[in-house]
């Protein structure tokens, strides 16, 4: 059972699925409460396989957070001035939008809330590597798996060498992924939470 409020030191368990995709390609991270939105992006990044080469946002019921520097874009709630702990305390759901042309989506669920003094970023479980950048969102990966999977298919070969020797859609190694976010979590420790 959730409390009804963060405090410092705690940490939320989140779980993460991309939306669109089956089976499902899901994280279960541990993020402190006093990270930002803007922080959590980051963490997301890292822990989905991203690139960090396209636009984003937070969807929080009817409200939008993210970069305020960014050209043509209107954001209620900068992300840097919104922890995590402020957000989620209200809402059991909400959404992480990454590369507005894909659309990728990724539903964020409220699973827990646990004392957690180190601050450590940490993913506790997870499923399936992250589809390869500009892929053609949800839609274009799944077609994507299908030529793949199919050597008859006339566009098996290109897809091969586009996707690359190494990419395996089951492949996900959780110890390689917390060393990442250790990582991150140390820069975290390093630097202010807000940005001005």
């Amino acid at each position: 059972m959730l409390r009804a409020t963060a405090a410092y030191g705690d940490s939320f368990q989140l779980h993460v699925t991309l939306s669109g995709i089956a089976p499902a390609v899901w994280r279960e991270l541990r993020i402190p409460a006093a990270l930002t939105l803007g922080q959590v992006h980051e963490v997301l990044q890292v822990a989905f396989g991203w690139q960090n080469s396209h636009l984003h946002d937070f969807l929080v019921g009817d409200v939008r957070l993210g970069m305020t520097d960014v050209e043509d874009e209107l954001f209620v709630v900068d992300e840097h001035a919104a922890p995590l702990g402020a957000i989620a305390k209200v809402t059991g759901t909400f959404i992480y939008r990454y590369d507005f042309g894909d659309d990728w989506k990724h539903m964020i669920r409220v699973a827990g809330l646990t004392v957690d003094r180190d601050g450590v970023v940490l993913c506790t479980g997870g499923a399936r590597a992250c589809p390869p950048e500009d892929c053609g969102g949800p839609p274009g990966y799944m077609r994507m798996l299908e030529v793949l999977a199919d050597p008859a298919d006339e566009e098996h070969q290109e897809m091969k060498q586009w996707v690359g020797r190494g990419f395996d859609p089951e492949r996900f190694d959780v110890a390689k992924l917390n060393k990442r976010l250790a990582t991150l979590s140390k820069r975290f420790m390093r630097r202010p939470r807000t940005r001005r």
